[in-house]
Order: structure tokens, then C-alpha cells, then sequence
């Protein structure tokens, strides 16, 4: 039988964008065994069954793919181990009577909606400005038929890992979203179907970026230390370039 743990939560909530929030203390009985989204689980339904209101946070998958398990998890994002998502974080990462505090991404650019959960369309907005290959590339055609060297498919897919979670944001002391908007741009500026519009495509994300109030990027790396896809620093080089190609080519 799984030896039970008891975990003191400290836990942020807030009603909306606009109300002052505050940290909640609760605590949980759980199994090393859970996932930490799972101890949340716990949780809830513990306060449901006293007649409270169960904390708000954003889960979808819960399998490391789609991002949306944003907490910062003792002022870690996606909590203390590396490479892995909040839903990929399991409670035998923490001792016994350990306390935990849990909060939102703290970000202008990422608003509160409730407790634990942000509202993070602006990063779908940046996307709606470039991050997309507009041209008609015809049918689907034979795997192999465009050759790419092994070391730009390599880039342009690590690139591609990104799951746009916001951790990168969290982390940056200056609420930067250079890694997020680099990984994009380089995934597509690598690849022949997109090099036709790259030029276009990072100013207008880049501007849609600034537009949205994101910091500027000052590679302290705390961006790639929380980022739970381990996107490399390298794409940021990437960005700076191509966009510095576009605006002396006039774009």
C-alpha cells in the first residue's frame, strides 16, 4: 500500500483580473504516486464537499503535450524538476509536511481570469499575425520529395516543440515572450515552405508581440531553464536576425 503524504498548500486566489487577491492555506492528504494536477484534484474536491469553492486552474491533456497545466509551483514554473509539465510533476518530488505555495504566470500580457488560470490568447494572437505558411503549397506529396539537410530538419523540429505554455514568460524578469516567438519564427524560416513570406512574417510577429506588452529579452536564460520542451537560446539568435534581414531589406 502507497504510503500517504500530508502536503500544506499555500495556494493564490483571486475572483478576477480586477479583485485583490491573496494566498489560501489548505492542506492535503495525498499519494507520492499522484500527478501534482491530481493532488489538485484532491483538493477540490475536498473544498466541494465542505461547501467551498474549488480553486480555478487550466488542465486539458495532462500528458505533457498541450501546455495548459500553468502553475508556478514554488516560484518555479511547472514546479522543480526539469524538462517535465505541472501535469507530468508527481507529489514523490516532494516530502512529507512539505509546503508548497502555488500561483498564477505573473505577466500584463497574461491576465488573471481566476485563481490559478490566465488568459494566454495573446500568444494566439502573435500567432494570427505571421505564425502561419499563407501560400498554396498544392497537394500533400510523397515523404522526401522536398530533401532538407538532417541538421536544418533537426533545428526547425526542435523548434516546433514548443507547446506555447507560457513558462518562458513567467520565468523572464521582464515578462519577455522572445523564446515563444523565436521558436516560431525559426521553426518556419528553416523549412522551404516558409521562406517565402519569413520576412514578412517575423515583423508582423514580432510587432504583434511588443503590441501585446511583453518585456524585452535581456538572456539572463531563465526562459530556457523553466521551459519544459528545453526550446534552445538559440532560436532568440534566430529571431534577432531574421528580423534585423527584414527591416534592412525594407519590410
Amino acid at each position: 500500500m502507497t504510503k500517504s503524504m500530508k502536503i500544506n498548500l499555500k495556494v493564490w486566489r483571486q475572483r478576477n483580473a480586477d479583485a485583490v487577491g491573496n494566498f489560501a492555506d489548505y492542506t492535503v492528504d495525498a499519494s507520492p504516486d499522484m500527478s501534482f494536477l491530481e493532488m489538485f484534484d484532491v483538493l477540490n474536491e475536498q473544498l466541494i464537499q465542505n461547501g467551498l469553492e474549488p480553486v480555478a486552474f487550466d488542465h486539458d491533456c495532462r500528458e505533457g503535450i498541450c501546455g495548459m497545466c500553468s502553475m508556478v509551483i514554488n516560484g518555479r514554473p511547472h514546479g522543480p524538476k526539469r524538462g517535465v509539465t505541472t501535469c507530468q510533476l508527481h507529489m514523490r518530488s516532494f516530502k512529507d509536511g512539505d509546503t508548497i505555495s502555488v500561483e498564477p504566470w505573473r505577466a500584463n500580457a497574461f491576465p488573471v481570469v481566476k485563481d490559478l488560470s490566465v488568459n494566454r490568447s495573446a500568444f494566439d494572437r502573435i500567432i494570427s499575425a505571421g505564425g502561419f505558411i499563407s501560400t498554396n503549397t498544392g497537394n500533400a506529396v510523397d515523404a522526401n520529395t522536398i530533401l532538407i539537410q538532417k541538421e536544418i530538419a533537426d533545428e526547425a523540429f526542435k523548434a516546433a516543440t514548443c507547446i506555447g505554455c507560457g513558462a518562458c514568460v513567467s520565468a523572464c524578469k521582464n515578462a519577455s515572450a522572445m523564446l515563444f516567438v523565436g521558436a516560431k519564427v525559426t521553426q518556419l524560416s528553416l523549412l522551404p515552405q516558409g521562406k517565402p513570406e519569413k520576412e514578412s512574417r517575423v515583423v508582423a510577429m514580432v510587432n504583434q508581440m511588443d503590441a501585446e506588452g511583453f518585456g524585452a529579452c535581456t538572456n539572463t536564460g531563465a526562459c530556457f531553464a523553466e521551459c519544459p520542451k528545453q526550446i534552445p537560446l538559440s532560436v532568440i539568435s534566430t529571431l534577432n536576425r531574421e528580423y534585423l534581414s527584414a527591416k534592412l531589406s525594407g519590410k
